[in-house]
């Protein structure tokens, strides 16, 4: 199978969220390759491994993926498993997950070669932006895609039943939008379709008059400022904004 017709979707099952301090216990793999129609679609390469984290996993985590210290004490260790799923045999053209900025936390590049990223959280904002939330199961159940084999998606928060959802919202946005878009949005930051939180929180950016706007461009939140400037460049009469300045330069 040619790199240049295959993604593959990765979910990972962890100790938490920040390595080095916290480790994999779990990943797995959908992958989804291009038809001779020219339509992506997904196929049988799949699978998932437990990892050993080296160190114990912590209560709080067992009770979202259920996985416990004695599944995975006998695992390899992350550096010897991630390699081969992150770099199978005949390359792939990039890996894909939701949210992928957790996913490539662990993954480095030293461990994925270096492989480019879609973040199907991203692109869903873009591609749907009316969805009632953005997360791998809402989109599930908003979207309903075709040929999702509903108890191979279950149960939720494991790492294969993740990765088989997953890629069936990637095969949509790729059908829909084409690889090299996909890849464009995932590099930016989420393009949020609505403001998530504040006295503004559930309104569209347009609703929003431009010194509110100007207020959210100059949020710590970087999906909330690159939002917020997209509307502000889209509107009549953009003058751009003001450079950040710092509080010594207002004093000076």
């Amino acid at each position: 199978m040619a790199g240049q017709s295959r993604i593959r979707v990765v979910d990972l099952e962890t100790t938490g969220s920040r390595p080095p301090a916290h480790g994999v216990c779990e990943i797995g793999w959908q992958d989804v390759v291009l038809g001779a129609d020219g339509k992506w679609q997904l196929c049988e390469e799949r699978g998932a491994l437990f990892v050993n984290p080296g160190r114990p996993i912590p209560a709080v985590t067992m009770a979202v993926h259920h996985i416990i210290d004695a599944d995975v004490a006998a695992s390899p260790f992350w550096k010897s498993t991630a390699p081969d799923i992150l770099k199978p045999k005949g390359g792939v053209v990039a890996l894909a997950a939701h949210r992928a900025a957790f996913e490539q936390r662990f993954c480095t590049p030293e461990l994925s070669g270096g492989a480019a990223w879609i973040c199907t959280w991203k692109c869903a904002l873009r591609l749907w932006p009316d969805s009632p939330s953005f997360s791998n199961q809402v989109l599930r159940y908003w979207r309903m895609p075709e040929g999702l084999d509903r108890e191979m998606g279950l149960p939720v928060h494991r790492a294969f039943p993740d990765a088989y959802v997953t890629a069936h919202h990637l095969r949509d946005q790729l059908n829909e939008a084409g690889l090299e878009t996909l890849l464009k949005w995932s590099a930016e930051p989420g393009l949020l379709p609505r403001v998530p939180a504040g006295p503004d929180r559930g309104k569209y950016w347009g609703a929003l008059d431009d010194a509110t706007l100007r207020r959210l461009a100059a949020d710590r939140d970087e999906d909330i400022r690159f939002s917020a400037e997209t509307e502000l460049r889209g509107r009549d009469g953009f003058v751009g904004l003001e450079p950040e300045v710092s509080a010594q330069g207002r004093l000076l």
